[in-house]
């Protein structure tokens, strides 16, 4: 009762006029002198680990299990911070315990600026950082979410079959993306779209579908030009979506489509060049035909002769003609196929 007095004492005593960040809290009675961080995180993809490059302040709990970060060097827009207690040795801060995986760290993200008083009281279970109460409206976003969170994991555990995860992934996909724009702070909506769009969760495949199918992400990327037009994690966002938009749109139906399309396209080409190429022929052999039926016989001999390259004279001996017999010949031929020389009786029959 004592110590939810002093909280709220505190809690009242501070007010944003003064431009310092107070963020405070409780572990647990008689454990002084555990290590405190206060990190700051830009990429969102960091938010489930904990590094060195986050850290901006340490401190260590006093004897009632008490630790406070105070200053006025946060920025004055919001940002994502984690408070995180490292229970560990010094000779047991391996890389488990900085990427957030040592059983002896706990840790909680809220949401803060340069003005804002959070305390970080504990539960009636007597747990640590897994409460906030602050002068920001928005801190606390995180831990609704994580609510959502735990209630979808139940849904798609009840059931396994693909048809559950089908229905259960448009349903919470719509549940958290209505829950993003009414929290009205996109940096809660990053939370959600580093969770629904994380390659390890089963959220991963109906996330590449869903990004092709609502305009719910471009909409996102212009909440946080609006609101954090300088931040590097806007940045990154927007790089980020349009890498994946792409990829939904190569795995897309319509991609497929135009995947058999351009064989078909190559399939038909061919077809239609033997096919033109036949008819080329066929027409040929037909004219052959016609032409050598307008020509006599003695004509036709004329016509074999000069395919196969002859003279006058030679053919005029092979024939046992006169040469001039030869040259009215030819000039019938001529006359009757419509040609003006040999290379094209030539032609004409090759």
């Amino acid at each position: 009762m004592l110590r939810t007095v002093f909280f709220i004492f505190i809690f009242l005593s501070c007010f944003k006029g003064l431009s310092q960040y107070n963020f405070e809290g409780q572990i647990v009675d008689q454990q002084s002198e555990k290590t405190i961080y206060l990190s700051i995180i830009e990429d969102y993809r960091k938010f489930g680990r904990i590094s060195m490059e986050q850290i901006l302040k340490k401190t260590t709990t006093d004897s009632l299990g008490h630790f406070k970060f105070t200053g006025d060097n946060l920025n004055n827009e919001n940002r994502i911070y984690r408070i995180h207690l490292d229970d560990c040795t010094e000779a047991n801060t391996n890389a488990e315990h900085f990427f957030g995986s040592c059983e002896h760290s706990r840790s909680i993200l809220f949401i803060a600026n340069n003005n804002d008083t959070v305390i970080f009281p504990t539960s009636f279970a007597n747990e640590a950082l897994c409460e906030i109460t602050s002068t920001n409206s928005k801190s606390a976003a995180f831990l609704n979410i994580d609510i959502l969170k735990e209630e979808m994991a139940f849904d798609f555990s009840e059931f396994r079959s693909d048809a559950n995860k089908k229905l259960n992934s448009k349903k919470w996909f719509k549940t958290f993306q209505e829950l993003g724009e009414n929290l009205n702070e996109p940096l809660a909506e990053l939370y959600i779209f580093n969770f629904l769009s994380d390659k390890r969760n089963e959220t991963y495949t109906y996330y590449l579908k869903d990004i092709g199918k609502t305009n719910y992400y471009n909409e996102l990327g212009e909440r946080l030009v609006s609101n954090y037009p300088n931040a590097s994690f806007t940045d990154f966002y927007l790089n980020e979506i349009n890498i994946d938009q792409q990829l939904a749109n190569r795995n897309s139906p319509s991609s497929n489509y135009w995947k058999w399309l351009l064989p078909a396209l190559l399939l038909f080409s061919i077809s239609l060049n033997i096919f033109l190429i036949l008819r080329q022929k066929r027409t040929s052999l037909n004219l052959h035909k016609e032409s050598l039926a307008k020509l006599t016989e003695q004509e036709n001999n004329i016509v074999r002769q000069i395919l196969k390259n002859k003279t006058n004279k030679e053919i005029a001996a092979v024939m046992f003609i006169s040469v001039s017999t030869v040259k009215t010949h030819i000039n019938n031929v001529y006359k009757k196929l419509e040609v003006t020389s040999r290379e094209e009786i030539k032609k004409r029959f090759q």
